[in-house]
Formats: structure tokens, sequence, C-alpha cells
């Protein structure tokens, strides 16, 4: 569901736009898909994986959160 969201949210700091507060796996595969930076690696299709999979409820959010965690720090993006 789009409305299910994550116990912490994160914020992250994107090069030439506003930081953005993602609040659960729905915000996190908007910001994958428009805000990302070009270099997507192996963290960044594993982010966009777990984030599908807790809106189909296959994994918990927190397991989705952690991805798109290390995706953010795999891009070298800043997290506030």
């Amino acid at each position: 569901m789009a409305t299910e969201r994550w116990n912490s949210p994160v914020t992250v700091g994107f090069e030439g736009a506003d930081a953005r507060t993602v609040n659960g796996p729905f915000d996190a595969l908007k910001c994958l898909a428009d805000l990302w930076p070009s270099m997507r690696g192996l963290r960044y299709i594993k982010a966009r994986s777990a984030c599908r999979a807790a809106l189909d409820g296959r994994k918990s959010l927190e397991e989705a959160r952690a991805e798109f965690l290390a995706a953010a720090e795999e891009a070298k993006l800043k997290l506030h």
C-alpha cells in the first residue's frame, strides 16, 4: 500500500534539489525513479526490488528501509 510508513523517516539530500523526507517504500520508489543520480548499482536494484516487495507484503517495511539506506550510501547521497 502507498500509505505504509517506516518507523523512522529518512531525509536524503539530492544534488540540485532540496532534501527530501522519505516516509516509506512508496516515497522511496518515487525517489529512486525520479531523483536518483545516474550511478545506479546493485544496491539501487535491491532497494527498488525491496520497496516493491514491501508494498506487496512480501518483505517488511524495515527491510525495504535498510536497502534504501544502502542504496543512498552507494550513490554517496547525504543522509540527514
